[in-house]
């Protein structure tokens, strides 16, 4: 899978921006920069990690004024000679600047070429690899946090520690069967149980913080529910901090769902808004609520309004049948209006409530704790807790717990320890899937191809 050819990329963001940054990798890297790069020296000649200025030229018209970044092998983030152009962040001149790179002999780069080379370089493992991308992508201090511990190995260093374990048993036993005058498999079964037991309660560790890692990189999908003119635009609004919803005192006016992604207390909302849940007998009104009841069945959260300056109407009553035994709290409105009242009906018990105010923010900090208590358990520990954060490791490590069973079962069942060995091998193997070590080259190539484009 090692790759011998130099590429380039914009590694910033194809926007307007103050600096924008072309980054060139491979053998080539300083030769093509410098066909292109014009100086007070040759890039050739500059040492590594070095800063120079210059210009970037087109024949003979100057392009750009630049700074000039030089990291040499292996003391780069792919591990190879690498060049960084930083430029003025305009869209034409970091495009034309590319084209001329390009021009000068690099390929175009992969979307997550750059960061797959950094680990086939061996500069990461697979998982840190991964953590990249998630860092990339955190939209809260949370899921910035955990992607951070794992892109410093801290997930690496665990499964490291566990493969070692199986490792030297694997060994011990085939040294065992290959030597017998020298090992002894005498009593060994209840020793390996022991080892098995301890590594399977690390894993399983892992396992059960999985949710909590998913929730805080994917988030949790929310969906405001409740009658017309109940408030619940004016609830997204105010979750979203920017007017993002609009709001009147026609009843309708939402007959879309419509999603925001929020940050309440560092936890990641996918909120989405609907249209009030109601008899109707207008053709679009009606499609927006049926697309907003599925969207409450699918939904991991439910916020449910509740018009707390009126009495209950019917439809109100009805909204409350339609969530019972959903994981929902009831956000009792317009706590803000001296008309407002506590709501006295049996169905709103069902869920914890909170009186509250999309205008004034009453009742937030509440809600904070209520959503850190349904799926934290109260407050989110990211000093020392490891969290699988993602899908594919889940599968891989449920795949290892399943192979120290078999190990476990087969020692009840008096097996050989040369069958307990497939099983142990069988969990190491499932271990190196999350590293990189024992992963086949489709895989890596799927994982790195949902990379963004320069990194």
């Amino acid at each position: 899978m090692r790759t011998n050819n130099t590429i380039a990329a914009i590694a910033t963001s194809l926007s307007p921006a103050g600096i924008g940054i072309i980054r060139i990798s491979g053998e080539e890297a300083t030769e093509i920069a410098d066909r292109v790069f014009r100086g007070s020296r040759s890039l050739k000649e500059a040492d590594t990690h070095t800063v120079n200025y210059g210009f970037v030229y087109d024949g003979d018209e100057a392009v750009d004024q630049v700074l000039v970044m030089i990291m040499k092998a292996p003391r780069s983030y792919t591990g190879e000679d690498t060049v960084e152009i930083q430029c003025h962040g305009g869209m034409l001149v970091l495009k034309r600047i590319l084209s001329l790179v390009i021009d000068a002999g690099a390929n175009p780069a992969e979307p997550g070429e750059f960061t797959k080379r950094a680990f086939l370089n061996g500069k990461m493992d697979l998982s840190q690899a991964e953590a990249v991308a998630d860092i990339i992508d955190a939209e809260n201090q949370n899921s910035l946090k955990v992607g951070m511990r794992q892109l410093k190995g801290k997930l690496s260093d665990e499964i490291s520690e566990i493969r070692k374990i199986l490792l030297n048993e694997i060994a011990f036993i085939e040294a065992a069967l290959d030597d017998p005058e020298h090992y002894s498999l005498e009593g060994y079964g209840e020793e390996l149980d022991r080892k098995v037991s301890a590594v399977y309660s690390r894993i399983d560790r892992l396992i059960r913080n999985a949710d909590t890692g998913i929730i805080i990189k994917s988030g949790i999908d929310t969906v405001i529910l409740g009658r017309p003119n109940s408030g619940k635009s004016s609830v997204l609004n105010l979750l979203a901090g920017t007017d993002r919803a609009i709001v009147t005192d026609i009843e309708g006016t939402t007959r879309d769902t419509l999603t925001e992604n929020i940050s309440l207390a560092g936890i990641r909302l996918n909120v989405t808004d609907t249209a009030g849940l109601r008899n109707s007998i207008d053709i679009v009104e009606k499609i927006g609520i049926e697309k907003a009841k599925k969207a409450a069945r699918d939904a991991d959260l439910i916020l449910c309004v509740l018009d707390g300056a009126e009495e209950l109407r019917e439809e109100d009553k009805e909204v409350l049948d339609f969530i019972d035994g959903m994981n929902a709290v009831i956000l009792i409105n317009k706590q803000d209006l001296s008309s407002w009242k506590p709501c006295q009906d049996e169905r709103i018990f069902r869920h914890p409530f909170i009186g509250f105010s999309a205008k004034t923010g009453q009742g937030r900090a509440e809600l904070e704790t209520i959503v850190k208590d349904m799926f934290f358990k109260g407050e989110i520990n990211l000093n020392d807790e490891i969290y699988i954060t993602s899908i594919r490791h889940l599968q891989a490590l449920k795949a290892v717990l399943a192979s120290l069973k078999l190990v476990h079962e087969g020692i009840e069942n008096g097996q050989t320890e040369d069958l307990l060995s497939v099983d142990l091998q069988d969990a190491y193997e499932s271990l190196g899937t999350i590293t990189g070590e024992t992963v086949g080259e489709d895989i890596i190539n799927e994982i790195f191809s949902k990379f963004c484009m320069g990194k």
